[in-house]
């Protein structure tokens, strides 16, 4: 069954744009589990723009769902990771200037270095994921360095929904599903867990959840902006109802 990885970055960017204590992202991890997420995204940035080291550890004592880690391929990353232990850290790209990730982490051109920070969070009893642009070639080197999980980068297929018509059977669209597909169907093959995520909102999620054999979406900023209005519990119950009916009217038999 499809699963929900609900992204709570924003609302930390909300806090930190006073520098103050509210809203509580420990508050949002809670009201989104209430809504049906299956687990908890973090985004533990070098110059921490918005969750800070202190949100990280009060997620990791207080929430009774998975964790998941998104961390840049760094010593200091690595350590804070070993010692929270969550359930789940994901290698990503980071860059100081950009808004958010902007593409897939480059796995090819450091394989060994990203192989020997696999093996350490392997030793410390973390589930290893990589954030990667659906590239044949990006899988095969995630299988080399060992990790468990591909999360693949869907934001050039959401640019291509928002830009061509906002329609799932637009030819550009068509497109970057296909390149979705094949990719997930490449991260199965090589016995690891095919997620997906990056720029999917309540319009453009539904073809992407009835993608085959794709195990978990992480979605973060639509949630939060809708949350804006309608409350955590309820914009996170919308979106799972949506990727839940995409899977089951795709692969009926699969519930």
């Amino acid at each position: 069954m499809i699963e929900l990885g609900v992204n709570i970055d924003h609302v930390a960017t909300l806090r930190q744009a006073r520098r103050t204590y509210e809203p509580d992202p420990v508050w949002a991890a809670v009201e989104a589990h209430l809504g049906g997420a299956d687990g908890i995204t973090v985004h533990l940035r070098e110059d921490r723009r918005h969750i800070q080291d202190h949100d990280v550890r009060r997620l990791r004592e207080l929430t009774h769902i998975k964790l998941n880690l998104e961390m840049a391929a760094t010593d200091e990353m690595v350590a804070i990771a070993a010692g929270l232990r969550p359930e789940m850290a994901m290698l990503v790209p980071e860059g100081r200037q950009e808004v958010t990730t902007e593409g897939g982490l480059d796995i090819l051109s450091q394989e060994y270095r990203l192989r020997m920070i696999v093996a350490r969070l392997v030793d410390a009893g973390i589930m290893t994921s990589v954030f990667i642009d659906p590239d044949l070639r990006q899988v095969e080197a995630a299988a080399r360095i060992g990790a468990r999980v591909c999360e693949l980068h869907t934001g050039p297929y959401a640019h291509a929904f928002y830009e061509r018509g906002r329609d799932p059977r637009s030819p550009a669209v068509v497109d970057e599903l296909e390149k979705l597909r094949r990719a997930g169907e490449a991260v199965v093959g090589h016995g690891m867990r095919f997620n997906a995520g990056h720029a999917l909102t309540y319009f453009n999620v539904q073809p992407v959840a009835a993608l085959p054999q794709v195990r978990e979406l992480h979605i973060g900023h639509a949630i939060v902006s809708r949350s804006v209005f309608i409350g955590m519990r309820e914009a996170v119950r919308e979106m799972k109802r949506l990727m839940r009916e995409a899977a089951a009217h795709a692969h009926p038999s699969h519930p």
